[in-house]
């Protein structure tokens, strides 16, 4: 996997020795990061054979059930690869001491880190900054009294382990302290790196990007990031800072909603938008505001999701989005017939035809918009219909089955609309946390890379 460079922005102030090992951080303050001024700076990255040179603010990534960057951490710096989440607070990774079931082995040995250490639970970065976490943090017993974090998403997967602090490298930036979780016991009911052809590109750890205390963008001090995702499995890039060269898009920004009060299903440090309306062609979907808006318990918000691959609407939305988009393509595709099929346990507008075929119908298919408040996400051709691996019919297995790619939230058991990456794919999408917003315009994300010079 070829591997693109990262220019961080922001960097935190190296601290003193916490723990009185040679390059320890403190972690006690738990202060943020300023802006790194300066130029950009190249860094030679060896991938299959090859050296690849790129600017220090690019980072490239490849995407296929998820979006994965390449990160060193610690001191020697170790390389792992890092599944890039907005839907996330706390990053992590898989640690030496951690049980993980193949084909994930561990990503990083905390004992040969000399800047590794772990946070004790009288630390204000276990009793405040663990605030926002789903599951606040507990104490191991005496002697260790270690801060110990517990994860859990929305695909049944599980995390356990310490919270620790280490030097996180980004491309050519300085290496910048940050908290992490060290995770020494995970479990997942799928693979989520089951598409990786080969060791390389497996993602063992998580960049968590969303808004809370614990998260990389808030312990860096970013107040600007953009990625721009390519078609199908080619490169992208990712951007920390604002400074993208001229090359982003105009940009259609819709403001993110704040929910000040508690609510039990808002998640207050998403990503969270506003869902005005769906329409399937030029045909505005009769779907009440009440159903597209948050509800008294929170239930229903809207997030902009890098984490999950696919877009999901809770059940009375995803009901008259899936009617009308059969009744509109009823001339087109052969419905699946198979009533109780469904793909992922959540997607059950299927369909079956050849693939020749099919790349043909893909471009008469009517698009569909996600109306937000400002701005729209518009889901066309081939990111419509997704080819169910291992699924076939008909004589001689000749036909695939294609799922649309809006899944039901309820039978996915969540509470939310979601935006998933793959709805994101050729759209800019930018995070301003310095103004509040979210921001998308259509891009050819392949020219992007390249003229970012990120690319091979």
């Amino acid at each position: 996997m070829e591997a693109f460079l990262v220019l961080l922005c922001v960097f935190l102030a190296r601290a003193e020795a916490a723990s009185g090992r040679p390059g320890a951080y403190a972690v006690g303050g738990g202060g943020e990061g300023e802006p790194l001024e300066g130029t950009v700076l190249p860094l030679r990255v060896r991938v299959r054979m090859q050296e690849v040179e790129a600017p220090a603010n690019r980072l490239r990534f490849r995407h296929n059930v998820s979006l994965t960057v390449p990160v060193a951490v610690g001191t020697p710096p170790q390389n792992v690869t890092m599944v890039l989440d907005t839907g996330s607070e706390l990053s992590w990774l898989l640690c030496n001491e951690s049980y993980a079931p193949p084909p994930l082995p561990p990503a990083f040995n905390s004992s040969a880190s000399l800047s590794y250490g772990a946070v004790p639970c009288s630390s204000p970065a276990c009793e405040w900054r663990g605030r926002d976490l789903p599951v606040p943090p507990s104490c191991d017993m005496p002697p260790s009294n270690a801060c110990r974090v517990s994860l859990s998403y929305a695909d049944a997967s599980s995390a356990d382990g310490l919270l620790a602090v280490d030097t996180f490298l980004l491309g050519g930036a300085p290496p910048v302290p940050a908290l992490f979780g060290c995770i020494t016991s995970y479990s997942s009911t799928t693979a989520a790196n089951s598409n990786a052809t080969e060791p390389s590109e497996e993602a063992t750890g998580l960049l968590g990007m969303n808004r809370g205390s614990l998260s990389f963008v808030t312990q860096t001090g970013t107040r600007r990031f953009a990625y721009c995702i390519a078609q199908g499995e080619g490169p992208g890039v990712l951007l920390l800072g604002g400074d993208d060269g001229g090359v982003a898009p105009p940009l259609n920004y819709t403001p993110l909603i704040e929910i000040s009060q508690p609510l039990p299903y808002f998640d207050r440090v998403a990503y969270s938008v506003q869902l005005e309306g769906i329409r399937v062609g030029c045909a505005l979907l009769p779907i009440p505001k009440s159903v597209l808006t948050p509800d008294h318990t929170g239930a229903g918000q809207t997030m902009v999701d890098s984490g999950t691959q696919f877009t999901f609407l809770l059940a009375d939305a995803y009901a008259v989005l899936k009617a009308e988009f059969v009744n509109q393509t009823q001339q087109l595709l052969a419905p699946l017939g198979e009533p109780d099929f469904v793909f992922q346990g959540a997607f059950d507008a299927c369909f079956r035809g050849p693939e020749a075929q099919m790349a043909a119908v893909n471009q008469l298919l009517p698009e569909v918009g996600l109306v937000l408040r400002g701005a729209e996400v518009a889901v066309a051709g081939e990111k419509l219909l997704y080819m169910v691996p291992g699924e076939r019919r008909g004589e001689g297995d000749a036909e695939a089955v294609w799922c649309l790619t809006f899944g039901n939230s309820d039978m996915a058991g969540m509470s939310a609309y979601v935006i998933g990456h793959h709805h994101q794919q050729n759209v800019w999408v930018e995070y301003d946390l310095q103004n509040g917003r979210v921001g998308f315009a259509p891009a050819r994300c392949d020219l992007a890379t390249q003229l970012l010079g990120a690319g091979a």
